[in-house]
């Protein structure tokens, strides 16, 4: 029996040794939409590289220490959540009522486990509410002030609703009303009312994270203080798994990022796993056929990241640009935001 025992020891230990010396891999987004060189200063395309950058450092020193992809990737995004340049926690936009709602969602590939909560006002990392339902309870999603007391009640950090208020979304805020205004009143002359809305973009602004970890497990994470200006409690795709999140070990890890109706009504993370493990797509492909063709050809737009089983990465979007990056095992490390880069 002791010779049994130490066999299974040795054993055990030869397998985690083995398992961790396995490459890992994370890529995170800030959000897609029409982000433009031209438009952008020296020192705003310094300040959003640095929060990509911390992010990816948050996520690396987790795995680089053998940690787990599910915890890696709500490390990363919590540090975008925090920072004010991306639509998550701090940095999110206001509704037409003035308020901040956030969403947020993340799944672990081990288990197919997910947590989500939406249209929360009250948390200062909604990432990490997610994280709660899924790890405590038996639900995967928690809505509004039912969240925010599950939250509260499991150890979530709460704050006042000021805490999420920036000078700069407030005016995008007040922007987004005048546009509408005119939105109106050109529909008014117009025989046609079925026209694409002309502040489209104000459907971006999200931030996600996918990993795969050294022991070859696979997580997603999105965080998004939704659109600018929306009403009647509107939740798009980022807390909806299998629309915005998704995570299976067998295929890959997705968050997107867009133009959230569209994207659920693709379902859009599901539909590229699926099509890699019913059709033997490969990442690239499916991604690819996803978001270049089928997003566009719905009238949407957006972009997403993915890591697979294998460590594959694909960062594919239809817009002018998203803030990504990633960064691997062995420290290579890349961080984007425009189009041709």
């Amino acid at each position: 029996m002791r010779k049994v025992f130490i066999l299974i020891l040795l054993l055990t230990i030869t397998f985690h040794l083995f398992a961790q010396n396995k490459p890992f891999t994370l890529v995170i987004h800030g959000g897609a939409g029409t982000i433009l060189k031209t438009n952008m200063t020296p020192q705003r395309e310094k300040e959003y590289k640095e929060g990509l950058d911390h992010a990816l450092q948050a996520g690396y020193t987790v795995l680089q220490n053998g940690g787990k992809a599910i915890d890696a990737i709500e490390a990363a995004i919590k540090v975008l959540e925090d920072d004010p340049h991306f639509n998550a926690g701090k940095g999110s936009v206001f509704t037409n009522e003035g308020k901040n709602e956030m969403d947020a969602a993340i799944m672990d590939g081990i288990t197919l486990k997910a947590g989500s909560v939406a249209s929360v006002t009250t948390i200062r990392n909604p990432i990490t509410a997610a994280r709660a339902v899924m790890d405590k309870s038996e639900h995967v999603m928690m809505v509004g002030k039912g969240a925010e007391k599950f939250a509260a009640l499991n150890g979530c950090v709460i704050v006042d609703p000021s805490y999420f208020f920036t000078e700069e979304r407030w005016k995008g805020l007040l922007k987004a009303k005048r546009d509408d205004s005119l939105k109106s009143l050109k529909q008014a002359k117009s025989t046609s009312l079925l026209k694409q809305p002309d502040n489209h973009d104000y459907k971006y602004g999200t931030v996600g994270a996918v990993a795969l970890d050294s022991y070859g497990n696979l997580a997603a994470a999105t965080s998004t203080g939704g659109m600018t200006n929306k009403k009647y409690g509107r939740v798009g795709d980022a807390p909806i798994i299998g629309a915005g999140t998704y995570a299976n070990n067998a295929t890959c890890a997705i968050s997107c990022t867009g133009w959230g109706e569209y994207f659920i009504r693709l379902v859009m993370a599901k539909s590229i796993s699926d099509r890699m493990e019913l059709s033997g797509a490969n990442l690239t492909d499916a991604a690819n056929e996803m978001i270049m063709k089928k997003l566009p050809a719905l009238g949407g737009d957006g972009g997403l990241i993915a890591v697979d089983k294998n460590g594959n990465i694909a960062m594919p979007f239809c817009t002018e640009g998203m803030y990504r990056g990633y960064i691997k095992s062995n420290g290579e490390k890349e961080i984007k935001i425009y189009k041709n880069e």
